[in-house]
C-alpha cells in the first residue's frame, strides 16, 4: 500500500483518459438503453486507483463505488469526483483480505484494470447482475526479456481470462501482442475483455 501512495504521490499514474475498453461497455449500455444514460445502473471500480474510471462511470449516470488498498489513490478519486460535483463512494479497503465484500447481484457493471486477485472472480461472477458486464484488462504472463520482472500470481496465462467467463457472453476479448498505449504506464501484454452476464 505505502508504494502505491508513494506513487500517487509522485503524480504517477495520473491521466484521468479512462480505458477505451470501458468507453466502449459504457456505449453497449447506452445501445440497450436505446441511446439514453445509464442513469441509475451500479457499478463497481476494483482496485480503482487514483479513480480515472470510477470518475468516467460517475460522469455517466452510473452510482460507483470504487475500492483500492492506497489511501492517496482513493482521496484522488474523491477529489476528482468533487472536481466535477460527481458523487461517488471511494473506500480503502485490502482486497487480499477481504476488508470488502461483493454483494451478490449487486452491480450491472464492474471493472478491473491491471489487478488480479484470481480468488475474487466467483464474487465477481456472483455481483454482476443478469444481463451486466465485467469489463477488465488484466496483465499477462510474458516472456520478453525487455519487459520488467513481475511476480507470475498476478499474471494471466494465456486464454485464462476468456476461460473464467466461458459461460458468459463475450462481447470482447483480445490478448494484445504488445504494449497498450491505452495502459498508460503499463507496460506489458494483457487480456482484454468485455462479457455479459447471461
Amino acid at each position: 500500500m505505502a508504494d502505491w501512495d508513494e506513487r500517487y504521490n509522485r503524480g504517477e499514474h495520473a491521466t484521468l483518459e479512462p480505458s477505451r475498453l470501458l468507453v466502449r461497455a459504457v456505449e453497449i449500455f447506452a445501445v440497450q438503453a436505446g441511446g439514453e444514460s445509464p442513469g441509475g445502473r451500479r457499478a463497481l471500480d476494483l482496485a480503482c486507483g487514483a479513480g480515472r474510471h470510477a470518475v468516467f462511470l460517475a460522469a455517466h449516470g452510473f452510482v460507483v463505488t470504487a475500492v483500492d488498498s492506497s489511501r492517496v489513490g482513493v482521496q484522488l478519486t474523491r477529489e476528482r469526483g468533487r472536481a466535477r460535483d460527481l458523487w461517488l463512494d471511494a473506500r480503502v479497503a485490502d482486497l487480499e483480505v477481504g476488508e470488502f465484500q461483493i454483494g451478490p447481484e449487486s452491480y450491472d457493471l464492474v471493472c478491473d484494470f491491471y489487478y488480479l486477485q484470481r480468488d475474487l472472480f466467483p464474487s465477481i461472477r456472483a455481483g454482476v447482475r443478469r444481463g451486466g458486464l465485467f469489463v477488465a484488462a488484466i496483465h499477462l504472463a510474458d516472456d520478453d526479456p525487455e519487459v520488467k520482472a513481475m511476480n507470475p500470481d498476478f499474471l494471466l496465462r494465456p486464454g485464462e481470462l476468456r476461460e473464467e467467463f466461458s459461460d458468459w457472453d463475450i462481447l470482447h476479448y483480445e490478448e494484445t501482442a504488445g504494449h497498450d498505449n491505452d495502459a498508460g504506464e503499463h507496460t506489458r501484454r494483457s487480456a482484454e475483455i468485455i462479457a455479459r452476464k447471461q
